[in-house]
């Protein structure tokens, strides 16, 4: 089973190869809304920076008393000015507390900015780390774009709880109250006024923020849409190009692009009702405070300092309540992202259910000797849907799942009943049409899928009962379409490997035929293969596909169509530096062209599904009509 790479070919007029309108033709099951979070949820995020935002509330505690006292001070200040007495240090009091205010905010900002880049770094690496052990049928129906969305653009949204003020939202609440109290200590009637007028605003924001949190959730989802558009076209571009395609998909990228805009622009209309809901309220009420306590300080019943303070502490109760409502806003659009990260995260990864597989698996033990290398035992598979075939280009994996709709209806078997042994040191060939099931065979002795039923044993043992890791290091796995990864050769040679020296890289990129690769580049093994290789020929790719799974040297190989991209010369070579590193390894090979596995020691054939015969060339042309027909149009018989 092949894993997703970007087609380079297109065997059709179609902009886009099927395997990747398979992929993008599907997405994951979501509300109109998105994957919604609760603020729960959140916590853990926060919980990991305790310590640091234990620190941050405290200095915001030390903030909001610097604040409160100012007022009080102001209101000394014009006290004593009134009565005509010196002032003495009371000034130089008021200057310092300024001082060591603004100084507390700007360390708590900074700490603040830092915590939040912490809470994203935390979260994509709880993404990413959830991301990678998916198992490989959910990236079978995701695409690629929205999954990098949501690393980068929905974990950058979290840091906005922190640094908008859901943490000095703490300080904040202090001198809420403080200044609350300090108000209805200087005039109640004031007061009350004053929060008759702040209680619609908070009505008001209040209704906004479940409006607010659907928009963000729907934006960002618009995002992903957006992501996965770019990632399409980018990845296929020379095929795009190829079929004349180009202005097609920079319609539907805007297409997406459009859709983004609207949704965020929908998101900023709701938003913007949040600012002058605040603004109004702190307009209103200074003008109720300033009319009536003009009146109340002609009546006597306050005085101008206290009037002074009054307005003073009404401006510090109106601050904090605009950091709530920012609070309120960032909050929401964080809590949309995280149901979106919490979406991925929550999937079960691919070991999630191994113990309960593994209990319902033949114990593993050591098997008797002369066990098979690989025995499938009347194996049943299904993908769960037509759509969740592999994303590969033109590959028997994408027939067996793309195709096979066509013949069989949704979730019927890809594999119905298929029993064959692999020797171990021996090669087994497998062949068939299209579509028979032939890289699906490998899917399953990979772990990539599991079967509905029957058993897939290696030396005897049910794979179900080996952990993934251990059963995948005794693996090469070539798939057909060859993919690489981007970087350098010894970083795609070192991935199975990373122990590996560099003349044991060398030795098997010559026994590949790979060693002009290192000569025409003085970087050597350093040299850059590109973006999925394309630095490399479609054969070079190929050979160094290979020669990556025989620096790893595992005692068996499988091969999915590995020779197809190499021509005649470059073939025979290639089969005799497999037929070298094959000594002692199990081979399992699939192939279309016959002249690669005629002396195979032992050859399946597959139709539809279901083993229709074998054993070696010779005894399956006189036995088997499939491969006498598939010998004679490729003139073997």
């Amino acid at each position: 089973m092949t894993s997703p790479t970007p087609a380079r070919s297109a065997t059709r007029a179609d902009p886009q190869p099927r395997a990747n309108r398979l992929r993008l033709g599907r997405r994951a099951p979501a509300t109109d809304e998105g994957p919604r979070a609760r603020f729960g949820e959140l916590l853990p995020y926060l919980f990991e920076h305790s310590r640091i935002l234990w620190f941050i509330i405290l200095l915001s505690l030390l903030g909001a008393a610097a604040s409160l006292a100012q007022p009080l001070l102001v209101s000394q200040v014009i006290a004593i000015v009134e009565s005509g007495r010196p002032l003495g240090a009371l000034v130089w009091t008021l200057v310092a507390l300024v001082v060591v205010s603004g100084l507390i905010s700007g360390y708590q900002h900074y700490l603040l900015q830092r915590t939040g880049e912490g809470v994203v770094l935390s979260s994509r690496r709880r993404l990413v780390a959830s991301m990678l052990h998916l198992p490989v049928s959910e990236f079978d129906v995701r695409r690629t774009g929205d999954l990098v969305s949501r690393v980068g653009s929905d974990t950058t949204l979290l840091r906005a709880v922190l640094t908008q003020g859901l943490v000095e939202a703490v300080g904040g609440a202090v001198t809420f109250v403080g200044a609350l109290i300090a108000m209805f200590i200087i005039d109640p009637v004031l007061l009350g006024l004053t929060v008759l007028v702040i209680a619609v605003s908070v009505v008001t924001v209040t209704l906004l923020a479940s409006r607010i949190r659907v928009a963000s959730a729907r934006a960002q989802q618009k995002v992903g849409d957006l992501a996965a558009s770019v990632e399409r076209a980018i990845s296929a571009v020379r095929t795009i190009r190829a079929a004349g395609a180009t202005e097609r998909e920079v319609r539907m990228i805007d297409e997406n692009a459009t859709g983004a805009w609207r949704m965020g622009v929908q998101v900023a209309k709701i938003s913007a009702l949040v600012v002058p809901v605040a603004g109004i309220a702190m307009q209103a009420s200074f003008l109720v405070v300033l009319g009536v306590g003009g009146f109340r300080v002609a009546s006597g019943a306050i005085t101008i300092a206290s009037l002074v303070a009054f307005i003073l502490f009404l401006f510090m109760m109106i601050m904090p309540l605009g950091q709530a409502f920012g609070a309120i806003t960032a909050t929401n659009q964080a809590l949309g992202a995280l149901g979106r990260i919490q979406e991925i995260i929550g999937l079960p990864s691919e070991d999630a259910h191994d113990d309960e597989i593994a209990r319902s698996a033949a114990p593993a033990r050591t098997p008797p000797s002369g066990q098979p290398a690989i025995e499938f035992e009347d194996v049943v598979f299904a993908y769960a849907a037509a759509a969740s075939a592999p994303e590969s280009g033109e590959t028997d994996a994408e027939e067996d799942a793309a195709d096979a709709p066509r013949r069989r209806g949704p979730g019927d078997p890809v594999l119905r009943g298929v029993s064959f042994a692999a020797a171990p040191g021996r090669r087994t060939a497998i062949v068939g049409p299209s579509g028979a099931g032939k890289s699906t065979i490998l899917g399953l002795i990979e772990r990539f899928y599991d079967p509905a039923s029957g058993v897939v044993r290696l030396g005897g043992i049910d794979a179900r009962s080996l952990p993934r890791d251990e059963l995948r290091a005794r693996i090469g796995y070539v798939e057909q379409d060859a993919p690489v990864l981007a970087g350098t050769i010894r970083e795609n040679l070192l991935l199975g490997n990373p122990a590996a020296t560099d003349e044991q890289c060398i030795d098997v990129l010559h026994a590949v035929n790979l060693g002009d690769v290192l000569d025409r580049d003085p970087a050597g093994l350093d040299a850059p293969v590109g973006e999925d290789g394309i630095m490399l020929s479609g054969g070079e790719r190929q050979r160094l596909a290979i020669a990556r799974a025989l620096v790893a040297a595992p005692p068996i190989l499988l091969l999915d169509e590995s020779t197809s991209s190499l021509d005649g010369v470059n073939e025979q070579k290639m089969r005799l530096a497999i037929d070298a590193v094959a000594e002692g390894r199990t081979l399992i090979v699939i192939a279309h062209r016959l002249s690669t596995v005629v002396d195979s020691d032992h050859i399946v054939v597959l139709e539809d599904g279901r083993v229709v015969g074998s054993g070696t060339h010779s005894e399956l042309v006189e036995s088997t009509p499939l491969y006498r027909e598939l010998a004679k149009h490729q003139l073997l018989v």
